[in-house]
């Protein structure tokens, strides 16, 4: 029993750990891609191409789409960031569904499981699914529920202001003390000079009123000529006033560095300072640009980070303790004799509540989609399996986040709705033709989550770069006043 349960315990951290190395890198890949559409593309272009639903800009979606990271996730935050930046919501949901089933990397895992005609089905799936999905939101989402949505977005905006304007507050407080500490100093220097005529009149030194004053703070002649010697170099008093540690210098001058440092160095930084920055302004801007970028990066993964840890924790846990036979007996077997539509319509509604369980990425469960297949699913319910990926309880909590209750519930229902239209047209047509292949000759399947392959080149590059962006994110957040 102890066997077991250690056994149990290691394929759980095994599972585990295979598919965060599976989608790391596309997710951080899609989460640094949104950041910098959030922060580069102006609201005009998104207005001007995805302002209207057509058959152009659900085109662009789908061009978008493919190009983009096949993570849900990150497909989520960047059909989130199209939304702020005032695309209609039929075209964030078409790029949402395009990212997550019409990648090339989906593509290849699908023939290496499941066959050539899984891809065509895949496919035709695809782009059926993104038509019926910029149909249904254009005509069906309600106005006023799109209303809210927006309203959600400025809420989110205005508690990032608040918490600004908090930190804000706290830093002004402190530059307050500063300030209460420079009047201290000047309290103490105004002191250095009283004690400084008690000296002068002990002595009986000659030097006029005028001169005092014109004088360093408050030593005599000798102790002037020394510091006119150290500030730079045999200065009269009134230059001594203008550029040394006086009494009567202006703040601004001291704020560049004059006090102690000679009338040269401050000529340097008051003139010289253009031209020595002008060369290094292009690199400075660029680096302002994706500190901004990654300021987006690190709000994103303080929103969604806890949702995407629970997701994979969830699906890790199933995947890990039920077995195969266990997904595959949820499934109407062939031989009850149900009419072939009706059997097909089941299916297809449980490959959808199944993916919404056991999801971890579009690529990832194509595994369990190839064991179901195997197992007796029919071929709507597989792609009704695949491209369900947008349903998961893990995905519903990110919508939640970006959009509110009430949005959620809309564009929760008419994706099911259009996911699950979409797998029984595919269904239809590849059994009206006869496309659909048999089931069995099932193909081996590597589950291997390290190696070296392609994945495991894009995660050595992708983890430092994640964690460097993340932190750079942050520090540009706290120097806004924005920190999560």
């Amino acid at each position: 029993m102890e066997h077991s349960l250690s056994d149990l315990v290691i394929h759980l951290f095994s599972t585990f750990g295979n598919m965060v190395w599976q989608i790391y890198w596309p997710l951080v890949f899609g989460l640094i891609l949104s950041s910098w559409i959030r922060n580069i593309i102006p609201v005009s272009s998104v207005v001007k191409h995805l302002g209207k639903t057509s058959l152009t800009s659900l085109a662009l979606t789908t061009v978008l789409g493919m190009v983009s990271s096949s993570c849900s996730y990150a497909a989520a935050s960047l059909s989130h960031t199209l939304l702020e930046k005032k695309s209609t919501v039929a075209n964030a949901m078409a790029f949402l569904v395009s990212s997550t089933n019409l990648i090339l990397e989906m593509f290849i895992v699908l023939v290496a499981l499941m066959g050539w005609t899984f891809l065509w089905g895949e496919i035709l799936g695809g782009l059926i699914l993104i038509v019926t999905v910029g149909f249904l939101f254009h005509r069906f989402y309600p106005k006023d529920v799109e209303q809210e949505l927006r309203q959600h977005f400025n809420a989110s905006q205005q508690a990032t202001a608040n918490t600004a304007m908090d930190m804000s507050k706290m830093k002004e407080g402190s530059r307050g003390a500063d300030m209460d500490m420079s009047k201290m100093k000047e309290g103490s220097c105004g002191a250095d000079m009283d004690m400084s005529k008690m000296k002068e009149s002990s002595r009986g030194a000659d030097m006029d009123m005028s001169k005092m004053k014109e004088g360093s703070c408050g030593a005599d002649m000798d102790m002037s000529k020394m510091k006119e010697g150290s500030c730079g170099a045999d200065m009269d008093m009134s230059k001594m006033k203008e550029g040394s540690c006086g009494a009567d210098m202006d703040m601004s001058k001291m704020k560049e560095g004059s006090c102690g440092a000679d009338m040269d160095m401050s000529n340097m930084k008051e003139g010289g300072s253009g031209a020595n920055m002008s060369a290094p302004e292009p690199v400075a801007g660029f680096m302002a640009k994706v500190s901004k970028s990654a300021g987006f990066f690190h709000m994103d993964i303080a929103m969604i980070g806890k949702e995407i840890l629970i997701g994979v924790v969830i699906s890790s846990i199933l995947i890990a303790i039920v077995p195969l036979d266990g997904w595959r007996s949820l499934f109407i077997s062939n031989d009850v004799g149900l009419p072939i539509w009706l059997h097909s319509v089941i299916d297809v509604l449980i490959g959808i509540f199944v993916a919404m369980l056991a999801y971890v990425c579009s690529v990832g469960n194509l595994i369990l989609a190839a064991a179901l297949w195997h197992g007796g699913i029919s071929f709507g319910g597989v792609i009704g399996f695949i491209l369900s990926d947008v349903l998961t309880i893990p995905m519903i909590r990110v919508y939640t986040k970006y959009y509110g209750v009430r949005p959620t519930k809309w564009i929760v229902g008419l994706l099911f709705i259009a996911i699950f239209f979409t797998a029984l047209c595919i269904d239809a047509i590849f059994n009206g033709f006869g496309w659909i292949i048999a089931s069995g000759g099932e193909r081996t399947i590597n589950q291997a989550g390290l190696g070296w392959n392609f994945t495991s080149i894009m995660n050595l590059i992708f983890i430092p770069l994640s964690i460097w962006y993340y932190y750079l994110g942050k520090k540009a957040n706290a120097n806004m006043h924005m920190s999560m």
